[in-house]
């Protein structure tokens, strides 16, 4: 009976400390059915019974994504919730949007895939490619617009930087979501689509609307003939939406190592970059401090644009 007793007061410790002990919490700070939610749904399928607990996926949609990142820092930082969000709520809206944290509030985990913003016409539109209709914006100043996903957000701010190298005078009309953005654009009511690739591709796929830019180095297969920034000499003004988790500050560091380790696992697994591919997205896992590393550059860069547009808040 001694023997029982003083085994249960050493082992209490160790068995009150497992992790998790308790189903996990994934905030998605978007609505159902758009690219953020799916990828963060088929990591949790893919993960499966592996952390021992279920995993829920809360849709926290709302502020351009703010609601539901503010809902992930507000959290206990036991690492039971996590949030899969995009870049916009983390880079842009703290300078932009009038977010309430900053980029030191949160805990970045695990980036893990990008897709470019696309810039397209129709194809009617006089250019054949990026460097044409460069020579045709410029000749014509002020005279064309382009669709965004919204005032302030990470593609916003990343092409405007790109017109102002360039010394180009576009309009700038500000939709929400490629939902709003696309049906714009082939009905007539802006020049350009601007907006993921992902939500350009229906349109590029049934030859209604031609990819023109690329916001990354090169083009990309899923949009045949397009070009990237290199043909410019802009690969230092490349930018994309990506993806990835983020956790509360302060959450233990194991806690934190198992659950990078776990979704890394999830993330590799070819059933997810098969889905990756077919929303035009690409693997990139990035995981500690690399991803913070990009998330503070990004952060900075788009912080300074901000401030040039007079859009810090």
């Amino acid at each position: 009976m001694f023997l029982t007793c003083i085994f249960a007061l050493v082992t209490w410790p160790v068995l009150a400390q497992v992790f998790p002990d308790r189903p996990i919490r994934i905030i998605v700070p978007v609505g159902p059915g758009g690219g953020t939610d799916i990828f963060a749904r088929k990591l949790v399928e893919l993960i499966g019974p592996s952390l021992g607990q279920p995993i829920i996926v809360e849709n926290r949609p709302g502020g351009s994504g703010t609601i539901g990142t503010q809902a992930v820092i507000d959290a206990r930082p036991d690492g039971h919730t996590l949030g899969f969000v995009w870049n916009t709520p983390i880079t842009a809206a703290p300078h932009t949007l009038g977010a309430r944290y900053q980029l030191d509030s949160y805990t970045p985990v695990m980036r893990v895939g990008y897709s470019p913003f696309a810039l397209c016409a129709r194809p009617d539109f006089p250019a054949s490619n990026l460097q044409e209709m460069v020579a045709r914006i410029r000749a014509n100043p002020g005279q064309y617009t382009w669709g965004n996903e919204g005032m302030g957000g990470v593609m916003h701010l990343g092409v405007e930087r790109i017109w102002r190298r360039l010394g180009l005078d576009l309009t700038a009309v500000p939709f929400q979501g490629a939902g709003q953005t696309l049906p714009a654009f082939l009905g007539g009511h802006i020049t350009f689509y601007g907006g993921s690739l992902t939500g350009a591709v229906p349109a590029l796929r049934a030859g209604t609307a031609k990819c023109l830019m690329l916001t990354t180095p090169d083009g990309s297969p899923e949009a045949p003939g397009s070009q990237g920034l290199a043909i410019l000499g802009l690969t230092d003004m490349a930018i994309t939406i990506w993806w990835g988790l983020i956790a509360p500050k302060n959450v233990p560091s194991d806690r934190l190592e198992r659950l990078t380790s776990v979704f890394s696992a999830a993330a590799r697994q070819a059933e997810f970059a098969t889905l990756m591919q077919q929303q035009a997205a690409v693997i990139q896992i990035d995981t500690g401090e690399a991803f913070a590393r990009s998330i503070r550059a990004e952060y900075e860069a788009l912080g300074e644009v901000a401030r040039q547009l007079n859009l810090l808040r």
